[in-house]
């Protein structure tokens, strides 16, 4: 065969190589637009919610709107006057405000009667609208000792969970990271947050495992799950580093965390709480389907 057979022959073959790869990919195109007007229904057997404090610029009606055709079942960290909003579109408010922000925390006693007031006042209201569960925060070290912090958490927490059980709320202290986000914040590691559930002894209490968070923190999350998973009443997401979409641009396997969770017959919620960086409710639809497991 001569060089110029060789090179017509050789030509031919590219263009038919580009054919196939561009049918190819009109298909995949084609596949993709379909799913994304017309997405299969998530399966559900983890039930998702999503913070609304990453939409800031969006309406709460616009968020559950959104969030309920996504197929999520809850928008949560809303306050009193906006749980109705989320029963118009079929949603719940998995993780209700609780009695304070992250400062005052429950590990000073001087805040307790402050907090144990307003919880009263609270609890048969996030009773009364069908919610699960209601948010604790520990508060800043400020030069206290963990020790310290976990006593004083465990004695202000003890005088609300009796009245936890009897509207049938638990109730949840959140883990946070002080490495990066929440500074001096002092239920910062896992190891501290299941010895003050231990410590306050009553199933009306548990934590909100931040995965976010703890990843920052400690890593080693699936092993860290497994092992205290009975002190888990809660979960939230967010991509590490960044905070932001829960997909391939992070260090975390959401899908593999996902799927060890619901083996446990977890029947609680994960929450996202990640701040998109792209169209935030097309980024919401992805993170819920990564999770869908």
């Amino acid at each position: 065969m001569d060089s110029s057979a060789k090179l017509s022959r050789r030509s031919a073959l590219t263009v038919m190589g580009g054919a196939t790869v561009g049918v190819a990919a009109a298909s995949v195109s084609a596949q993709e637009s379909s799913e994304s007007s017309n997405p299969a229904p998530l399966k559900g057997r983890l039930k998702q919610s999503v913070c609304q404090w990453c939409y800031e610029g969006m309406s709460l009606d616009d968020l559950c709107r959104h969030s309920a055709a996504i197929g999520l079942k809850s928008v949560e960290l809303l306050g009193e006057n906006d749980w109705a909003t989320t029963k118009k579109y079929g949603l719940t408010c998995a993780m209700a405000n609780g009695p304070s922000g992250i400062s005052p925390g429950w590990n000073r006693p001087q805040d307790h009667d402050a907090l144990v007031k307003e919880s009263e006042r609270l609890l048969p209201l996030v009773a009364e609208a069908g919610l699960p569960n209601m948010i604790l925060f520990s508060g800043n070290r400020a030069g206290m000792s963990d020790a310290e912090g976990l006593k004083n958490c465990a004695k202000g927490i003890k005088r609300i969970t009796a009245l936890a059980e009897e509207v049938g709320v638990t109730l949840c202290m959140e883990l946070l990271n002080s490495k990066r986000d929440h500074k001096d914040y002092q239920c910062d590691h896992t190891p501290w947050g299941v010895d003050l559930v231990n410590e306050v002894g009553h199933d009306s209490f548990k934590l909100l495992y931040d995965i976010y968070h703890m990843q920052i923190m400690e890593g080693d999350v699936i092993d860290t799950i497994l092992e205290n998973y009975e002190h888990i009443a809660h979960f939230h997401t967010g991509g590490v580093p960044g905070r932001n979409e829960i997909d391939d641009t992070q260090e975390l396997n959401y899908r593999r965390i996902c799927e060890v969770i619901v083996e446990q017959g977890y029947d609680g919620y994960l929450a996202q709480e990640f701040i998109p960086v792209h169209d935030p409710m097309k980024s919401l639809a992805h993170a819920a389907r990564i999770c869908d497991v």
